[in-house]
């Protein structure tokens, strides 16, 4: 499974013609800041700038600020890039936010800030920051609204491929699947605590409203 593009990443020659000893499942994590951004800024369209909280370590760490700047032109709002690497920059990261009164982050999808869930929803509940993330494991945890890849649907997908693979069919035979199922969720709860009023329009969208 790959969160990132596997032909970038050398893992495959192409997506439909993988070429080799590999295939799997692209749950494009990594390419989804430019729609979290945009229902960010549809929830909190008074937010400018907004920041975007990014791990420089990952591979994806460049083209992630690149996709969070155009889409930020694009939608006419200043975007301010904030970096964490290890827990102990999560709170100098919150601190340096609220010091400059950003008024919404986007937090880029990385699976470290993922395994630190937790902190994350509690730093953006201490800061009063309207937050959106990558998975519905954040807004389970309290935190605002998220948008990304259904997992559960991606693990079955590539639980499928085992199966087919230990019966003998070969890699190089199988495209790359990618994901075809994304959800968004909103936690009213965390709007409401938040002082933000869902519009309409953003609440149908939604695949889960939590209560």
């Amino acid at each position: 499974m790959s969160g990132g593009d596997p032909v970038k990443l050398g893992l495959v020659a192409s997506i439909n013609r993988p070429g080799g000893n590999v295939t799997g499942i692209n749950q494009f994590t990594t390419l989804l800041e430019k729609k979290r951004l945009g229902l960010l800024h549809d929830l909190v369209p008074g937010a400018d700038p907004i920041a975007a909280l990014v791990n420089p370590t990952r591979w994806v760490g460049s083209s992630q600020r690149a996709e969070i700047r155009e889409a930020a032109a694009q939608l006419g709002v200043r975007v301010e890039i904030f970096e964490a690497v290890r827990e102990v920059d999560f709170a100098p990261a919150f601190a340096a936010i609220a010091a400059q009164r950003i008024g919404a982050l986007l937090c880029a999808a990385d699976p470290f800030f993922f395994s630190r869930r937790e902190a994350l929803v509690e730093l953006a509940a201490r800061y009063r920051l309207p937050t959106v993330f990558e998975f519905r494991d954040f807004v389970d945890a309290g935190g605002l609204m998220s948008y990304g890849t259904n997992l559960a649907d991606s693990y079955r997908q590539c639980g499928v491929y085992a199966g087919r693979l230990l019966k003998g069919e070969k890699p190089s035979d199988l495209p790359v699947m990618q994901s075809t199922k994304f959800e968004m969720v909103i936690n009213l709860k965390t709007a409401k605590t938040l002082g933000i009023e869902v519009p309409a329009n953003l609440a149908t969208l939604a695949d889960e409203v939590i209560e």
